[in-house]
């Protein structure tokens, strides 16, 4: 991982049960696999314990790492820089994406509230008037505020059932639910109404997304399916930005028919001159959602648990498998 990903994500306390549990390689973060020091250590080394800035694992690098069994991921996703081939040498993997699911859970619960009040928008008006609202300027007041909210959760994910199941804890909710791998009966037991993506998307007052970016999820929002969503739906996404046909929603909102909270886009970022960084409806925020600041030490706590389970032998409590490779982040 990067130097400064090993300083946010194991703590000095994180790093003492590091060195007890493992005799580590390399006494700092190493984030490339050329140098020779590198190349020395992997010759001999069983885990890799990664994290953010990882470079790519690839053909070359498991060559030259002939003891490797597990790769330790001390973040969510692990697609940036593994291959399915790690898994079909047989070498673990696990990711700490559980307890990155609950910073952004918890980032896409606030985004419904804030949303459902119109918060960026007003507080625009509010900056820029100096005056409060007038009933002119609450053009969508028979959905504005929480209570009663129809919620569509697009995909029932780690992070989508935690939003799911905050949704239920906090708010006077109904929550849809579209998911392919999900079947009636579990979706009930979520608590949620299974239905297809059209009638998601049109009969929700809040669309937020939670599904992974692959071939067959990209502009899972399209053109049409934007169209379908009656005014004054906001739209969130803190899952991947290639989810959204950004080119269609742009128009929907600069017309002022939609509103959006956006972690991330695509590209990431935007151009400078992209109109979506001026309109009063839209908030744009930085891919922040996922572990920030203090947040980022349950990421090295979670890897550091797994490291001890595979040091005793056991499974690993958060493991990568093979069969869910396509359709996870």
């Amino acid at each position: 991982m990067s130097p400064e990903a090993l300083d946010v994500v194991l703590t000095p306390a994180l790093r003492e049960r590091l060195g007890r549990t493992a005799r580590l390689q390399l006494p700092y973060a190493a984030d490339g696999f050329g140098s020779p020091e590198v190349r020395a250590a992997l010759a001999s080394a069983e885990v890799l314990f990664t994290g953010w800035g990882c470079p790519a694992v690839d053909e070359s690098v498991l060559a030259g790492a002939p003891a490797l069994r597990a790769v330790i991921h001390s973040a969510g996703t692990v697609k940036t820089f593994l291959g399915p081939e790690v898994l079909e040498r047989g070498i673990a993997i696990s990711s700490a994406a559980d307890a990155n699911a609950v910073p952004v859970a918890e980032y896409t619960l606030a985004a419904v509230i804030m949303g459902a009040k119109r918060v960026v928008p007003l507080s625009r008006l509010f900056r820029d008037r100096r005056t409060h609202r007038t009933a002119a300027d609450l053009t969508r007041q028979h959905w504005l505020g929480t209570n009663g909210l129809t919620v569509g959760v697009v995909g029932a994910s780690r992070i989508g059932r935690r939003v799911i199941d905050l949704l239920h804890r906090t708010l006077d909710v109904e929550i849809l639910l579209h998911d392919p791998y999900v079947g009636a009966e579990e979706a009930a037991t979520l608590g949620t109404r299974p239905c297809d993506l059209d009638t998601l998307v049109a009969d929700s007052d809040v669309v937020t997304l939670h599904a992974p970016a692959t071939p067959a999820t990209r502009h899972l929002l399209d053109a049409r399916r934007i169209r379908l969503m009656r005014p004054g739906t906001l739209v969130v996404n803190t899952a991947r930005g290639a989810l959204i046909d950004l080119a269609a929603l742009t128009p929907e909102l600069a017309s002022g028919r939609l509103d959006a909270v956006l972690d991330v886009t695509d590209p990431e970022p935007l151009p400078p001159e992209h109109p979506l960084w001026e309109l009063p409806n839209v908030m744009l925020s930085p891919h922040l959602a996922g572990a920030q600041g203090n947040e980022a030490a349950r990421l090295g706590s979670l890897a550091l648990a797994e490291l001890d389970r595979y040091a005793r032998g056991e499974p690993l409590r958060h493991p990568v498998r093979p069969s869910e490779w396509e359709h996870t982040a």
